[in-house]
Parts: C-alpha cells; sequence; structure tokens
C-alpha cells in the first residue's frame, strides 16, 4: 500500500507540474508568433549553405509543431523554395527541440542538462540537413502540390488582450491534443518509479552496461513518445539509476521518429529520404546518449 500510495503520489504531483509548464509556456509562443507575418518567416528561412541549416534548426526549436503541423509546414518550404538541406534540418530538430521542452528539461533534469540537449540536437540536426543535401537528397522529393490556405496567416485580434486570450485558447487546444499522450507517459512514468525492479533497471540501462544506449535507443525507435511523455518516463528512469544518456537516448528515439510523422513525410519524399531519416534519428539518439554520459 505504501507504493501505491507513493505512485500516486508521483503521477499526481509530475503531472500537475507539467500540465502547468505546457499551457503556460504554449499560450506564451502563441501570443510571440501571433505578431510574426508566416511569409516573412519563409523568406527568412531561405539563407544559403550552412547558414540555411541554422535557420532551419533555430526556427524548428522555437516553434512548437508536433508532426500534424511540421509536414504542411515542410511542404510549405518547399514550395516556397525554401534550400533542401534547410527543411531536413527542420524537421530533425522540430519534433525534439521547442521551449515547452528546453523549460521542461530544465524544470526536471536540471538546466545543464536541457542547455546540452539543445547544443547537441542542434548540431546533429544542421550536420544532417547538410549530408543530405550534398549527397543529392533533394531528388527524392515527390512531385507534391501545397493546398492553398495551409501555412498562411489567419486572421488575429489587433488588441494585447484578446491575442492573450486566442493564445490561451490555442495552447488549451493543443494541451488536449496531447493530453492523452501525457497522462499515457505520466502513468508509465509513475509506475516504472514504484515498482520496476532497480536491479533489473541497472542490468538494461544502467552505467555499466556498455550497450545501455544503444538497447535504450533500439526500444524507443518503435515506440510514439511525444517529448511530453518521455521525460516524465526519463524522471522515473533516472530516480531507478538509468544513466542520464539512456534517458536521452529515449528522448530523442521515441519523440524523433513519430510514425504518424513518418507516415505523412512519406507523401512528400521517397522511401531513400524516410530510411536516411531513420538512420539519423538513431545515430542522433546513441550519439547523443554516450556524450551526455562522458560529461554529465
Amino acid at each position: 500500500m505504501n507504493t501505491l500510495a507513493e505512485t500516486i503520489k508521483y503521477f499526481i504531483i509530475i503531472m500537475i507540474e507539467l500540465a502547468a509548464l505546457f499551457i503556460g509556456i504554449s499560450t506564451i509562443v502563441a501570443l510571440v508568433f501571433s505578431y510574426i507575418n508566416h511569409d516573412k518567416l519563409k523568406n527568412w528561412m531561405e539563407g544559403k549553405g550552412i547558414w540555411g541549416n541554422i535557420l532551419g534548426v533555430t526556427f524548428g526549436a522555437i516553434t512548437p509543431f508536433c508532426a500534424c503541423s511540421t509536414v504542411p509546414m515542410t511542404l510549405g518550404f518547399l514550395q516556397a523554395g525554401v534550400p533542401f538541406g534547410t527543411v531536413i534540418s527542420f524537421v530533425i530538430a522540430s519534433p525534439l527541440m521547442d521551449p515547452l521542452v528546453f523549460i521542461m528539461l530544465g524544470a526536471f533534469m536540471g538546466w545543464k542538462v536541457a542547455i546540452a540537449f539543445l547544443i547537441l540536437t542542434s548540431i546533429a540536426a544542421v550536420i544532417f540537413g547538410v549530408l543530405l543535401d550534398k549527397m543529392g537528397g533533394a531528388s527524392q522529393v515527390k512531385n507534391v502540390r501545397l493546398v492553398r490556405g495551409e501555412g498562411h496567416d489567419e486572421e488575429l485580434p489587433t488588441d494585447f488582450r484578446n491575442r492573450l486570450i486566442v493564445s490561451f485558447y490555442k495552447a488549451w487546444g493543443d494541451f488536449k491534443g496531447v493530453f492523452i499522450y501525457m497522462i499515457i507517459g505520466v502513468a508509465i512514468g509513475a509506475a516504472i518509479y514504484g515498482y520496476l525492479p532497480e536491479d533489473l533497471l541497472a542490468r538494461i540501462a544502467g552505467r555499466d552496461n556498455p550497450l545501455a544506449v544503444i538497447a535504450v535507443a533500439l526500444i524507443g525507435m518503435p515506440l510514439y513518445i511525444r517529448v511530453e511523455s518521455a521525460i516524465p518516463i526519463g524522471l522515473a528512469l533516472l530516480d531507478k539509476g538509468a544513466s542520464i544518456g539512456a534517458v536521452m537516448a529515449l528522448i530523442i528515439s521515441g519523440a524523433g521518429i513519430a510514425i504518424p510523422e513518418l507516415t505523412m513525410l512519406a507523401s512528400i519524399f521517397k522511401k531513400n529520404i524516410i530510411i536516411s531519416f531513420i538512420v539519423i534519428v538513431f545515430v542522433m539518439a546513441v550519439v547523443t546518449g554516450l556524450i551526455f554520459n562522458m560529461i554529465i
């Protein structure tokens, strides 16, 4: 009964904290982007060379896009003439990095972890965007057409108060969309926290297992774990003795390879790009996890 009580307590506390952070940060981000013109944003993304990849990563990092909005934005960028490498860097960075993820990592795992995660994933997204571009990935784009109306600025109130209200309702709508994933993630984390044997976890994901990062990255790949779900699972794993690298590998592989997103991306890119994308996320997960174990 004591274990059950502690498990329920963990679930309630983490759920309340995650919900408050999600709604608050999402409202702020939506409010900021309500003042930014989307067409000008596309023009800003048309940087040349590696600068374009950096811009793609930056845009992916500051926007709270899920798979359903990443794909229309990807279509819009390609149709607007944004360089292929820039688009790939955006696609890699978008599901892994946004202000909410950064603040949640900092609040729950420490700002050193959040900053290292941001730097390592940003560098990887730039490098792989450049590599796929140099390897002729642009030839693997299907002949797609952008449906008019997607990606264009919507009518918004002109005064701050009403924009704030609209931003809050948008954040609330986004929260309802991820609520079930958040509950599942926190429930799994609570179950791990309360019931998973520490010796079993130590063998699979602990520091003493040299293959822990690879094993956890492989486990996370077939799962569709939103970052909002992965963070509470990672917290519970850390409490049970998992290495920080294994947790980072789980977050990247689980959130970076979303089956719904891959399905939609397959309508834009040929299979070689889809396969390359899966390999890229796996390599990112493993390398980032190994580096985390060395530096933290």
